[in-house]
């Protein structure tokens, strides 16, 4: 069994902190395992007083949620998706959790092989503006956001190419 370890954790909080003092966006950075335990949690000067939370909370929710259906690719997807088809879960989902849920762009699980290792969660910019500093600190270190080895049904697939295109995420690897 592959595992996250500290080390990782930090390489991936200097690659997204890089990013957001580019964007000149402070954040607070989360980094759960496999069952959504908090494995580490930095957060940068100037970050809003609730980032820190709300990253846990975004990691936690992304472990949750790819832990159920490869269809939860990343935040924004399970955002979405949820906003179609039963918007209450996510709040009955924060309420049966203690606040743990929060779903939003700025989150993905963490892969290595096939293997789910972890997730992580960015809080302090715009849902957009997190986004792209996950995946500039995923290309950086080369973290896979899915299997190595994609599975994924081609119903689902298409089904999540849908959602990027409803949302206008054109210029996101199609699946």
């Amino acid at each position: 069994m592959a595992k996250l370890k500290l080390t990782d954790c930090r390489r991936f909080f200097r690659a997204v902190i890089e990013k957001a003092e580019e964007m000149q966006v402070p954040v607070s950075v989360a980094i759960v395992g496999p069952e959504g335990h908090l494995i580490a949690l930095e957060r940068m000067d100037d970050a809003g007083w609730i980032t820190p939370e709300t990253a846990a909370a975004k990691a936690f929710t992304m472990a949750a949620f790819r832990s159920m259906s490869p269809r939860f690719s990343d935040g924004l997807v399970t955002q979405h998706w949820l906003r179609e088809r039963n918007p209450q879960l996510a709040v009955n989902a924060a309420v049966f959790t203690g606040g743990k849920v929060f779903i939003s762009g700025g989150a993905a699980p963490i892969f290595r092989g096939q293997e789910m290792v972890g997730a992580y969660g960015i809080s302090g910019g715009t849902s957009d503006q997190d986004e792209v500093m996950g995946q500039y600190a995923r290309d950086k270190l080369k973290w896979l956001h899915a299997p190595a080895k994609d599975d994924t049904p081609p119903e689902v697939k298409a089904h999540i190419n849908a959602i990027y295109d409803k949302i206008g995420m054109d210029k996101k690897k199609k699946l």
